[in-house]
């Protein structure tokens, strides 16, 4: 059975820092592009940060780029999201994501349960 399940969330001031981590179970994670998305309440699912099979080589949305670094480590099938100077902005359910591209086009797409990070004074 295919899991990803996300920890790490919590409650955090402006300008403190947060280490999410998502560990999957159930397919070869070596093989699947990782991402972090979040959602805030009212609004659509966006993309936060994503990282390749090998690792390496990150893509970053705009509004977290130079806070937010995303790592993954194979051998522990385990993908991170370590988040700094975090921002009331960044308040939102965060989801580990797992896609491959296989024979025919054919998508494998998976997500985890979410993990709430709530940045408040």
């Amino acid at each position: 059975q295919v899991q990803l399940v996300e920890s790490g969330g919590g409650l955090v001031q402006p300008g403190g820092s947060l280490r999410l981590s998502c560990a999957a179970s159930g397919f070869t994670f070596s093989l699947y592009a990782m991402s972090w998305y979040r959602q805030a309440p009212g609004k659509e699912r966006e993309l936060v940060a994503s990282m390749a099979l090998g690792g390496g080589s990150a893509n970053y949305a705009d509004s977290v780029k130079g806070r937010f670094t995303v790592s993954r480590d194979n051998a522990k099938n385990t993908v991170y999201l370590q988040m700094n100077s975090l921002k009331p902005e960044d308040t939102a359910v965060y989801y580990c994501n797992a896609l491959r591209t296989g024979w025919m086009n054919i998508k494998y797409d998976y997500w985890g349960q979410g993990t709430q990070v709530t940045v408040s004074s």
